[in-house]
């Protein structure tokens, strides 16, 4: 496990020597320590970064020659899929299945961005003029030195998100892990490192995000910040950013409403209910917390959800058949123990779980969660657990199960769920929420678009729409007459 900096192609100690712990959530033991990055960290990475891009071989290259490096990242992280699964196990508390999922998903990640770096070779747009006299054509161009920061509850995968298009459309990046799950974004630099990736390219910073995370954020040699976690911090990234007119992208929060309607298979829709609420402990910012279901199915419905999840094995990710771990840490355990008891103060009804699970004393486990009678007003309904808590309500109208999915400052994600497929498109089409799933919820794929309306975000992440993020787009115009232009000079 890396206990050093990645900056400038080499492994470096964090300037003040600082140290952080890292806690296995499952045990709460310290297996490893991290390096606590400092500012001058920071502008060491920046400096970097901005040499790489502004004299280096990396934006200068084709689309074909990043793709090779792109590739071969891939291929790194596939090499070591099995012990990168363990270490975000360790660090985050995910079942181990999914970890090895998400690292499959990074993987492709950066296949994938390779291939759009292929496409970027000789991409320039003709534009017709009005005016013969002229020619002109639009070129897209590497936007710059580009900064992400990502959250603990997909630490790598979210890193390539990110990473990957930045890299393929020939920016170069200062990565900032979540503090508490910087393992294998470290894991990262080595894997960049042995692909032969040139020095400054990527730098990959863990420490404290008011520390080192601010001073990338407002370093004035930074020409991009993508974000993505919460909403208070993305408003201040947002504010930060504007003072040096930076581009800023940001994948923020949810309360994501899932519309059951009576013709729905029950017991699909109790699975994808669970998947949607109860994955990765429901630390998901697209989580479908917020649970809709037509009045004729809702007793049925909650009836069977309450049995399943009452099944669902609670343990170590690493334990075999372990279907959902412990929250991350302890802050976040906590939070999700006092948005329970709030609820209840304010009149929900605990259907089922809500408590440390019976004999689990140590470690940050939770009962996967089933509230009821949740007032429209009260915070459980209206704010993000961000854990495995979901909040039922019955509907009697398409038109109310509209309204009550729309009224939320968020607008991240929303599903719907009918044997009427009519039905599912109008209903999708009324969602005010930037990613719909019809008949499932949470499936994600890096071919498509992804971000939210209202308070979810600005810009969208994945597909072609990730590679424009790191983007710039000019205008060449070239006089192809040969005739005077004869304003100020006339013959």
């Amino acid at each position: 496990m890396q206990d050093q900096l990645f900056i400038n192609g080499d492994w470096v100690a964090p300037a003040l020597g600082g140290m952080l712990p890292v806690i296995d959530p499952a045990t709460e033991e310290v297996f490893h320590h991290i390096p606590a990055a400092t500012e001058a960290d920071a502008d060491a990475a920046v400096k970097a970064a901005r040499e790489a891009f502004d004299h280096g071989p990396w934006p200068r290259m084709s689309g074909k020659e990043r793709a090779v490096f792109l590739r071969a990242i891939a291929q790194g992280i596939r090499d070591r899929l099995p012990e990168l699964a363990r270490l975000e196990v360790r660090d985050n508390g995910k079942p181990l299945p999914e970890a090895e999922w998400d690292l499959g998903d990074a993987a492709g990640c950066f296949d994938f961005y390779a291939g759009l770096a292929e496409e970027l070779d000789g991409e320039a747009e003709d534009i017709a003029l009005a005016d013969g006299r002229f020619t002109a054509k639009a070129v897209r161009e590497p936007l710059g030195v580009a900064v992400a920061i990502v959250p603990w509850n997909y630490p790598l995968l979210m890193a390539s998100w990110k990473v990957a298009p930045a890299l393929a459309a020939g920016c170069t990046m200062i990565l900032k892990p979540a503090e508490t799950t910087s393992l294998t974004a470290l894991e990262l630099g080595a894997i960049v490192k042995a692909a032969g990736l040139p020095p400054g390219v990527l730098n990959i910073l863990s420490g404290k995000g008011s520390v080192v995370g601010q001073r990338l954020v407002e370093h004035p040699q930074v020409d991009k910040v993508a974000f993505t976690g919460s909403g208070p911090v993305g408003s201040r990234i947002m504010a930060d950013g504007a003072r040096d007119i930076k581009r800023v992208s940001l994948e923020l929060g949810g309360k994501s409403p899932f519309v059951v309607f009576a013709d729905s298979d029950l017991e699909k829709a109790v699975e994808w209910i669970m998947f949607g609420i109860f994955w990765n402990q429901g630390q998901v910012c697209s989580a479908t917390s917020r649970v809709l279901v037509e009045r004729s199915l809702y007793a049925p419905l909650l009836a069977r959800l309450v049995e399943e999840a009452g099944k669902i094995r609670i343990g170590n990710g690493l334990e075999k058949g372990t279907l959902l771990g412990p929250l991350v840490n302890r802050g976040q355990y906590e939070d999700v123990l006092r948005h329970i008891a709030r609820a209840v103060e304010q009149g929900a009804t605990v259907a089922c779980g809500g408590r440390r699970p019976a004999g689990m004393n140590t470690g940050y486990y939770l009962e996967p969660t089933v509230l009821t009678d949740v007032p429209l007003d009260s915070d459980a309904w209206v704010e993000e657990i961000f854990g495995p808590v979901v909040c039922l309500r019955p509907f009697d109208t398409e038109e109310e199960a509209v309204a009550l999915a729309n009224d939320s400052r968020f607008g991240l994600a929303a599903a719907v769920m009918s044997a009427d497929d009519a039905r599912c498109e109008r209903v999708a089409k009324a969602f005010r929420a930037g990613i719909v799933w019809i008949n499932c919820s949470q499936p994600t794929f890096t071919e498509a678009p992804w971000g939210g309306y209202k308070q979810s975000g600005v810009g969208r992440e994945l597909g072609r729409w990730g590679l424009d993020n790191y983007l710039e787009t000019k205008q060449i115009t070239r006089l192809v007459s040969d005739d005077p232009w004869g304003w100020y000079i006339r013959s």
